[in-house]
């Protein structure tokens, strides 16, 4: 059994109904889905690939591509389009034999291991031809794929606290588990029922909405790029039944709409999660839309998606009881997921205690490739996030336990940022943290010792420095200037203590 098994059970059951709203022109069916589903597979087979690499937005494309390398056997490979071309090529190098697809708009000159490259705009002239998913031109000379679910379906790259991304390998087995445990077949009853989805691919929220909207029998429409006046546009016009956002997004919709209701009484969901939600954009938005459930969705890349959940009803209580404490919980563990909070020993810790959250089950990966299996002898995955268990049951998580930086619902590596700013002739030393922000959830500070003179010209210089080299998404949103930075004996830098000092700093 393989991913594939949802697209096949949504076009059973209404091969003829809606399943992706394009920006302009006619719906893709479910049925119309599976057919291109199974030409994709086909051509990934005649061309020998091992792996199906994309860079580009979310859009209709992504479902095509996800579950034509399920039919033929090779994980999918969603990258971040948002990273330099050099970064691209490193993480495309990576990968086993694979065919690369990219939106028109992006420039990726592929890397030798690629075995094809294409455009999604010439992936869908050879998929959509007739006769494209034919078995004759299925054919090759291994014959058909053979699909175990323990084989990879997906991979995907995650910032740590290194600037070298590990790539999280999620098996069939781990995402059927996540669907089937969290998903009822079926669901949306209604057909003109409409998810709106405004992630990335390469995140991992991105790539379980398609297959938990598929298999609900939920068409899906598409916001590439977020603005909240956009967003509110999309969830109007298209009447969208549920919706995801992260903290940050949320935050610029609050603030967009200022006192004025959304105005969209067809929501019916919303769900949120990422990063921290600060609890002052979460009160203004539940005053705001005061007809949606809001949904809090905790999960992680390695977890296959959502391991807890902050149901509408949870929401609805701690409003109306006054509780906001608990609006700071991502809720409950999902059915066939457990959880343990451990000190740094690995002892599991009284109720209430904050320590490292543990978790598994069989949606749980914690596999790289490479570096193989993290999960400890008991099966057990270290999340590396902080956390404590109340007595109900509600899960508290309180920070990350290593040094990643989460930003508007991106992890964030400080040492290759750190890296760039060490580049620059006017930078003896650097040290990039995470301090609390309201719309970001965290903004980046970038902590300089300046080989020379420190001034607002230079801070405007080292953040146009990093921006040419890494994208708007890693320049540091400030940059403080210091005279020394504090390590220990052994030469490792106090972050803690660099946070601390960010009280009173002398900005630049």
């Amino acid at each position: 059994m393989t991913i594939r098994l949802i697209l096949d059970m949504a076009a059973q059951a209404g091969a003829d109904r809606a399943a992706l709203l394009p920006a302009a022109g006619e719906p893709t069916t479910f049925g119309g889905l599976a057919g291109l589903a199974d030409a994709g597979s086909a051509l990934l087979r005649r061309r020998g690939a091992r792996t199906l690499a994309f860079v580009g937005a979310n859009s209709p494309a992504v479902p095509a591509l996800l579950f034509a390398a399920a039919g033929a056997g090779v994980p999918f490979a969603p990258l971040n389009y948002r990273l330099s071309e050099p970064a691209l090529r490193e993480l495309i190098a990576r990968l086993d034999a694979p065919v690369l697809v990219t939106d028109p708009s992006q420039r990726v000159g592929p890397p030798g291991n690629v075995v094809a490259s294409m455009t999604t705009r010439e992936w869908f002239d050879i998929v959509a031809a007739p006769g494209a998913g034919d078995a004759s031109e299925a054919a090759s000379d291994a014959g058909p794929a053979e699909v175990s679910e323990e084989s990879p379906a997906l991979l995907l790259f995650t910032s740590g606290t290194t600037a070298a991304p590990k790539c999280a390998v999620l098996r069939h087995s781990n995402l059927l588990s996540y669907v089937l445990g969290t998903v009822e077949f079926g669901a949306a009853a209604a057909e003109d029922e409409c998810a709106l989805l405004s992630v990335p691919p390469y995140h991992i929220a991105g790539i379980g909405a398609v297959l938990t909207n598929a298999y609900s029998g939920r068409k899906t429409a598409y916001l590439t790029d977020f603005t909240p006046e956009g967003w509110l546009g999309v969830v109007r016009d298209r009447r969208v039944s549920h919706a995801m956002v992260v903290p940050t997004m949320l935050a610029r919709i609050v603030e967009h709409l200022g006192d004025r209701p959304a105005d969209c009484p067809g929501l019916s969901t919303l769900a949120y999660g990422g990063a921290r939600m600060p609890l002052p954009v979460l009160a203004r938005a539940l005053e705001a839309f005061p007809a949606t459930g809001f949904v809090n969705a905790y999960g992680l890349t390695e977890t296959s998606s959502t391991i807890a959940v902050l149901g509408p009803e949870d929401h609805r209580q701690a409003m109306a009881s006054g509780e906001t404490h608990r609006l700071a919980s991502v809720g409950r563990v999902v059915p066939g997921v457990e959880a343990e909070i451990r000190d740094e020993d690995g002892r599991a810790v009284p109720g209430g205690t904050v320590g490292e959250l543990w978790v598994r089950g069989p949606q749980v990966s914690g596999e790289y490739t490479g570096l193989g299996s993290v999960l400890d002898a008991g099966g057990w995955f270290p999340t590396r996030d902080l956390a404590r268990l109340d007595g109900d049951g509600y899960l508290y998580v309180e920070g990350r336990a290593d040094d990643t930086i989460i930003r508007g619902g991106e992890n964030i590596a400080p040492a290759e940022i750190e890296d760039v700013l060490l580049a620059h002739d006017l930078v003896r030393e650097a040290a990039v943290v995470g301090a609390a922000d309201p719309h970001w959830g965290e903004r980046l500070v970038a902590v300089v010792v300046p080989d020379g003179g420190a001034g607002d010209d230079l801070a405007a210089e080292l953040r146009a420095f990093v921006r040419s080299r890494l994208r708007g998404s890693r320049t540091p949103d400030e940059v403080v200037f210091r005279e020394e930075l504090p390590y220990t004996q052994t030469g490792k830098l106090l972050r803690r203590e660099i946070v601390a000092g960010l009280h009173s700093p002398t900005h630049a």
